[in-house]
């Protein structure tokens, strides 16, 4: 929760401090103005700008929930870069006007004063309502992208009240800061903070559909990093960094920290040095004074404002106007409205707009339904629901914690569902509902599943469901997959001691073709890594964590005899290393069918063997100096398409229009990869030109992307 709140501490600290300023000089103002009798229209200008950032939020939030995961998803992530625009540009105002912002607000006031009551209103009103409107936008992408909102609504409380004590010092002239130096270092700290949110924003786009690439990583460290771990959820929570980015991310990031940061820099260097190229040698030599904000303690002193040395216009002794007289004519008797009138007006409008816009966009929480589930009923309380998306209230009222799934009781196909819904909790369950029968679907632990009385709902609309799958289901592939993996590692066992007898032999050059042979026969089993335990870090683990590096007495396998073979070590020196992975591969080969290989692993690995690609091989990482990182791409496709080969026909029954996708991406990398294949070479990934590795890394992306659904699509689900 702590680093949720940093980011939103720092921004209620500065929009609270820039909006205490004004505040503090409007008052300082009139009080040395001898019109004190005005003071209320400030507060209500400023009541008025708290209403519109409350209500603001509240729009945010609740028309947010209304819509599909989708369009949230592309919803939060425009909001989320429209937040960075206001951040930066919030940023590069307050480091230009630093210096005379006090001036400003005063010739402001001066003017409002001569123009009457609603004009004092109006000018306190847009002065703190920018601040508002900029906090609460800041805020609702903040603790969207912490998942919670304690966190970021506790650090921005904590830096408005921390603003507002700053502000109370400066009026009453016992604290004294200088606003430059001030905005100036958090204004850094923020450019890298909204760096990060621009990045969480850009990946909203991307699961939204309107942005392409949500599958095309260049980092993911979900391998070695914990997630969960404190220093993982300090580094996403403060700066929205994750283990796992995309290029879009990474580039978008690193672009703009770097273009914003060295502006930013630039104008603080430039005006630093600017009081050295003036005239006067007096001002010149001044230096940034602290702010000071004129109280009613000193009415005879002017008020000053840092960097200056001149007094501010108004700050004299000229009093107010008289307020004008509220009449109906010539001797008619004083009409007063109530002291309460208008400051209950500035509330209550917007909350009356924004509770309008909030019905016009159809979220209705209030009217959701709660429905109960318990080891012996499934679906208490449920009630034929109108068609289009709606959300369900589920409680647990048994004491097991329970599967929900919302069904269609003559296919299965499931709308929605929620995994452990604990004893005693309630949580929401959004699915779309369109005409048709629905019927709630409970799996206690270690129970029996339990149905509901089904119900109809008339109407038109869509509503997408998928046909659940059952662990028998997977046992037909599951059984051709081992097979599959089985023969493979026949073929590896024979292939990996003629390496070690090429080595032994003396022969490396016939070494160096049979290791690439071996190596993409091994890179061919990539779904069965997972259930290959400490056998795959010993045959094709990397130098990553290993303080030695290739030197290292762990680094052992295929990529420690690449690294020899390729860096000019001896038969002597590399006939252990093959001999050893040579064993490897007959333990790994007599293990295997004890394994324990869970159905469930192979939806998840069609996604995952590309992905380990993209990221390792696709990016020359896992060379050591073969170059040959597109062949065992090549191998890592084969063995994506030899999954595919057993899933085929439960993918086809459950999505008629994915598998032609997939195959058309299939038949496109491998054309690409094809094109980098010349007799029994192939082109290293560095020495690929610019548009071809491009293309290579565009469309296996595109073949990640159309790969997503299968894990949702083939996930074992207790309600089959």
């Amino acid at each position: 929760m702590w680093d949720d709140a940093f980011p939103s501490f720092l921004i209620g600290l500065r929009e609270g401090l820039e909006a205490g300023l004004i505040v503090s000089i409007l008052v300082a103002t009139l009080v040395r103005a001898e019109a004190k009798s005005r003071l209320p229209q400030v507060w209500t200008g400023v009541l008025a700008a708290v209403a519109l950032a409350m209500s603001f939020g509240a729009v945010l939030t609740f028309s947010a929930a209304s819509m599909s995961g989708t369009a949230q998803e592309a919803f939060g992530g425009t909001l989320s870069v429209v937040a960075v625009a206001f951040v930066t540009a919030m940023v590069f105002w307050m480091r230009r006007s630093a210096r005379s912002l006090s001036g400003e607000i005063k010739e402001k006031v001066t003017g409002a004063l001569a123009m009457g009551a609603g004009m004092l209103v109006v000018t306190s009103f847009l002065a703190v309502g920018r601040e508002g409107l900029e906090t609460a936008l800041f805020l609702w992408t903040t603790a969207r992208a912490a998942g919670e909102s304690s966190g970021p609504m506790l650090g921005a409380g904590i830096g408005i009240v921390l603003a507002a004590g700053l502000c109370w010092g400066l009026y009453r002239r016992v604290l004294k800061i200088n606003l430059t130096k001030f905005f100036t270092a958090t204004g850094a700290v923020l450019i890298v903070i909204a760096a990060g949110v621009l990045g969480y924003g850009l990946r909203d786009l991307q699961e939204g559909g309107v942005l392409p690439g949500k599958s095309a990583y260049a980092v993911d460290l979900s391998q070695s990093i914990d997630p969960a771990a404190w220093y993982s959820t300090l580094v996403q929570g403060v700066f929205n960094l994750t283990p796992t980015m995309t290029w879009l991310q990474v580039i978008a990031y690193v672009g703009y920290l770097a273009i914003v940061m060295t502006l930013f820099v630039r104008g603080v260097r430039t005006a630093a040095e600017r009081p050295a190229r003036q005239n006067n040698p007096a001002k010149s030599a001044e230096p940034a004074r602290p702010v000071e904000v004129a109280g009613s303690a000193e009415p005879a002193s002017p008020a000053k404002v840092a960097g200056s040395a001149e007094p501010v216009a108004g700050a004299g002794p000229a009093k107010a106007p008289a307020p004008e007289a509220d009449t109906a004519g010539p001797g008619a008797p004083t009409r007063r409205r109530p002291a309460w009138a208008v400051p209950v007006a500035v509330v209550a409008v917007p909350a009356v707009v924004a509770g309008a816009v909030v019905a016009l966009s159809g979220s209705k929480p209030a009217d959701a339904q709660t429905v109960a589930v318990s080891e012996k009923e499934c679906g208490k309380g449920f009630s034929a629901p109108k068609p289009g998306r709606q959300t369900f209230q589920m409680h647990n009222t048994g004491d097991k914690a329970s599967e929900v799934y919302l069904i269609d009781p003559a296919s299965n196909a499931v709308y929605g569902e929620i995994e452990g819904l604990a004893p005693g909790t309630t949580r929401d369950l959004v699915a779309t509902v369109a005409g048709g029968s629905y019927a709630w679907r409970c799996v206690p632990t270690g129970g029996k599943a339990v149905t509901s009385a089904a119900v109809r709902v008339s109407g038109g609309g869509e509503a997408k469901a998928v046909v659940p799958v059952s662990e028998a289901d997977l046992a037909t592939p599951l059984t051709s997959y081992k097979q599959y993996v089985n023969q493979g590692l026949t073929t590896l066992v024979a292939q990996t001691k003629q390496l070690s007898d090429d080595i032994a032999g003396g022969d490396l050059d016939a070494a160096r073709t049979d290791w690439l042979t071996a190596h993409r026969t091994y890179a061919s089993l990539g779904a069965a890594y997972g259930t290959f335990q400490d056998f795959d870090k010993k045959i094709n683990g990397r130098t990553a964590g290993l303080p030695d590096g290739v030197n290292d007495k762990g680094f052992t396998g295929f990529h420690r005899v690449e690294y020899g073979l390729w860096h000019g070590q001896s038969a002597g020196d590399l006939a252990a290393p093959a001999a050893r992975l040579a064993e490897d591969a007959a333990g790994l080969q007599k293990a295997f069918p004890t394994q324990d290989f869970a159905p469930g692993d192979l939806p998840l690995r069609t996604h995952e063997i590309l992905e380990n690609t993209l990221q390792f091989e696709l990016t020359g990482d896992a060379d050591q100096g073969s170059g040959t990182m597109l062949a065992t791409a090549d191998a890592n496709l084969a063995g994506t398409r030899e999954l595919l080969g057993v899933l085929r026909p439960l993918l086809a029954s459950r999505d008629a229009g994915l598998v032609p996708r997939i195959d058309g991406d299939i038949d496109r990398v491998q054309k690409l990869l094809d094109a980098a294949h010349h007799d029994q070479s192939w082109t290293p990934v560095g020495q690929l030109g610019a548009a071809a590795r491009a293309r290579l890394n565009g469309a296996t992306g595109q073949l990640l992307e159309d790969l997503a659904p299968v894990p949702d699509l083939l996930e074992i689900r207790k309600s089959a």
